[in-house]
């Protein structure tokens, strides 16, 4: 297979001549799209904030369900592929770093020295220059696949990375295509860029078996996509989840999806949305072997021993969102074990196999209490203006029970409020609306009277010192507000810890 770079911007049905996609040109374009921010990444973080909320939902539903361990919650990790031609091809090999948690979606990897490092968690192939600090996350193409057009897919899982873009020389992101299916199928590489809520097409720098190699321009989400002549192989993935809470019932769903960690973040959150509705329906993942090789454009069948009843009978893979392609959904009368067979529709070939058995349907689903809220959770239907003007009990920190019968504390000097703000990252914006009782108009006005991000930070920090009640400004009352926030990064939560031990 005989790969080509897009030439810069190169895209079909555009309105602008640098390569530039505008929501507004397209069609269908989810609301979330257009909003408009004052960096190339807000609108981006909000929605990144909003899916660690319902993370953060999904894992507390999933600490009431004392399931064995063959069924525990999957990851988001890019799986190893199945296809022994792609192993055999002569893939570069880079020194393996492992990132640590900086939240619950973003990741911290720490370089000591000039040099190309690969992630052991995602994949992601970094070339720097000298030693530095990179963050970055995996990003939804549920967010950003309105921003292609033409003959444009996405080929790869698509992250937002925060890093010095002049020691961050290149980016290398691995990609789902299998290369050596087809030596007659022609690709050509390049990748979306999203910078001020636009989408722009820049040309890939190389690749290979595995990745596609980016030379870094500026940074805000990008992932790789691609153009091919004809339909490709991709290296995919199938996803058991087994409903439960009904005892006897053997009611599944399926789930194909390329073999990147946004289609599986996106099957994630499809199965968390699902847990949230009213309809007493809980599922959870059946750990069975789920690579195996999946064509574009190809009808594929699902098939069962003993029989089951499955819908729909037929589904076409495509490379588009999860939302779009949907599942297959089984129910079985009978006890298990049960066969399950993917097979092409057309040539009744079977690609992947997988046999739950008893134990796989073992589970025990405990009643819990309620938690009592962490700071104030954002519902979906909730729009950011809502968000922004609806008062915050919790984040002025006050609690008048706390209060009674204790003495005034010393309210947070300057300096320790500028370690604070030294350790927030891009989510500080998020922590002021959501724990902090700022809104967004709070937030543009400290932006346009102040340029640096550090002392941003701190002017809104001092700014919360001032609206408290005196005697109510102090460490504790700022730990109290951001505690048990995921998305408050630990290093903020550790230097008030520090702070509180000190004090």
């Amino acid at each position: 297979m005989v790969a080509h770079m897009a030439h810069y911007g190169e895209t079909t049905q555009l309105n602008d001549r640098n390569g530039d996609v505008s929501p507004s040109d397209l069609k269908d374009q989810p609301a979330e799209s257009s909003h408009s921010s004052s960096d190339n990444t807000s609108a981006e973080e909000s929605s990144e904030e909003e899916e660690a909320h319902e993370e953060e939902e999904e894992e507390e539903g999933d600490s009431d369900s004392n399931a064995r361990s063959s069924v525990e919650k999957p990851s988001d990790e890019q799986l190893q592929p199945c296809c022994e031609k792609c192993r055999a091809l002569k893939n570069p090999k880079y020194e393996l770093v492992s990132p640590r948690k900086m939240s619950k979606e973003r990741l911290l990897l720490k370089l000591d020295a000039e040099g190309v490092y690969e992630c052991s968690d995602t994949g992601l192939v970094f070339e720097v220059s000298q030693r530095v600090n990179i963050t970055y996350c995996v990003l939804s193409w549920s967010k950003f696949s309105t921003y292609l057009t033409g003959s444009w897919k996405f080929a790869g899982p698509i992250f937002d990375v925060e890093c010095d873009p002049s020691i961050l020389k290149s980016v290398q992101f691995p990609h789902s295509l299998c290369l050596a299916a087809d030596k007659d199928n022609e690709v050509k590489f390049s990748v979306l860029h999203v910078k001020n809520s636009r989408g722009q097409i820049e040309p890939s720098a190389d690749h290979s078996g595995s990745h596609v190699k980016w030379t870094v321009s500026s940074l805000s989400p990008v992932g790789p996509i691609v153009q091919t002549s004809k339909s490709a192989e991709h290296h995919g993935v199938v996803q058991v989840y087994k409903e439960v809470g009904h005892e006897n019932s053997f009611s599944f769903r399926v789930y194909l999806a390329g073999n990147n960690c946004s289609d599986i973040k996106d099957i994630r959150k499809a199965v968390r949305q699902a847990n949230k509705r009213k309809n007493n329906k809980k599922y959870i993942c059946v750990d069975k072997p789920p690579t195996c090789m999946l064509e574009e454009n190809r009808k594929y069948r699902l098939i069962s021993e003993p029989m089951g009843h499955i819908t729909p009978e037929d589904m076409l893979f495509t490379p588009v969102i999860v939302e779009v392609k949907g599942y297959f959904e089984v129910f079985f009368e009978e006890s298990p074990p049960f066969k399950l067979s993917l097979t092409d529709a057309d040539s009744g070939q079977t690609v992947w196999t997988a046999t739950i058995r008893e134990g796989d349907c073992v589970h025990q689903l405990d009643e819990k209490p309620p938690k009592p809220m962490k700071g104030m959770k954002r519902a979906n239907s909730t729009s950011e203006e809502e968000l922004c003007n609806k008062p915050n009990k919790k984040a002025r920190g006050i609690d008048e029970s706390d209060c009674a019968g204790t003495a005034p504390a010393p309210g947070l000097t300057d300096q320790q409020l500028m370690q604070v703000a030294k350790r927030m990252g891009k989510e500080w914006k998020i922590v002021a609306i959501c724990y902090l009782g700022f809104r967004k108009q709070d937030l543009e006005e400290m932006e346009a009277a102040e340029e640096d991000v550090t002392m941003l930070k701190f002017t809104m920090l001092e700014r919360w010192r001032r609206r408290q009640p005196k005697g109510n400004a102090g460490i504790q009352e700022l730990h109290k507000s951001l505690k048990d926030n995921d998305d408050v990064p630990n290093e903020v939560i550790a230097v008030l810890d520090e702070m509180l031990q000190k004090h």
